[in-house]
């Protein structure tokens, strides 16, 4: 990995008030600091940062940063230890460098790039699982990986990779236990209809009660029935 070249200028004053008005002039606040060495503050625009970034080596690529009005270091190998992000907009806050030698190993984390589709998700309708999206590995710093490649084409249903299953170029350590597990292809879930619970009391039979139809021709006769018990009146008044 060849370093990218990034230039900074030494921050003459620190503090949260001047960071804030160098990110409001598109201008982030850093440090950096190596073994055995005073951390100096430095400031770089956003702009020169997110080119860096872009690289496909991501928040590992190996940077020469030439920091101006710095004649003890003026030019440094570094790498990102640490980009602070704002919560919510994610605007880049403030950035920590380390300065590394190309001749000593260092540890890093880099990601794995799943290739393939799993015979055991194409033709038996199983499903793949992501165990981990990274490892840490150990190297130097011209070394470092761009990402680990994990093939997983071959896997069955009940199958899995491990760490000691993965690919890594010559000089590089993977630092985890060989039989931590990455991916595994597991069964189909199938949906159960719900089982009736055993002793559940059974939901009660509504029954709507009717009322009963009247007969045909009843009116007719309770209204005789009434005619007959209503007194007769009399036709004319009694006479004096």
């Amino acid at each position: 990995m060849e370093p990218m070249r990034l230039e900074a200028s030494v921050r003459p004053e620190t503090g949260k008030k001047i960071s804030r008005v160098l990110r409001r002039a598109g201008t982030i606040p850093g440090v950096v600091y190596g073994e055995g060495q005073t951390s100096t503050p430095i400031a770089l625009t956003a702009k020169d940062l997110a080119r860096v970034l872009r690289t496909a080596a991501g928040g590992n690529v190996l940077i020469t940063l030439a920091v101006r009005a710095d004649a003890a270091h003026p030019s440094r190998t570094v790498l990102i230890k640490e980009i602070q992000q704002h919560p919510v907009t994610a605007q880049v806050l403030h950035v920590d460098f380390q300065q590394v030698s190309l001749t000593k190993r260092i540890q890093v984390t880099v990601p794995l790039q799943f290739t393939g589709e799993a015979v055991g998700v194409t033709q038996d309708g199983g499903r793949l699982d992501h165990l981990l999206w990274e490892v840490k590995v150990e190297c130097l710093p011209t070394e470092i990986p761009k990402r680990v490649d994990v093939d997983v084409s071959a896997l069955k249903i009940g199958d899995s990779l491990l760490i000691k299953d993965l690919t890594v170029s010559a000089g590089v350590t993977l630092l985890h236990d060989p039989q931590v597990g990455v991916a595994a292809c597991l069964p189909p879930v199938v949906e159960k209809a719900p089982e009736a619970v055993e002793g559940a009391p059974a939901e009660p039979e509504v029954i709507t009660a009717k009322k009963p139809e009247a007969e045909e021709g009843a009116p007719a006769e309770a209204k005789a029935q009434k005619a007959e018990k209503a007194p007769e009146k009399p036709d004319k008044k009694p006479e004096k």
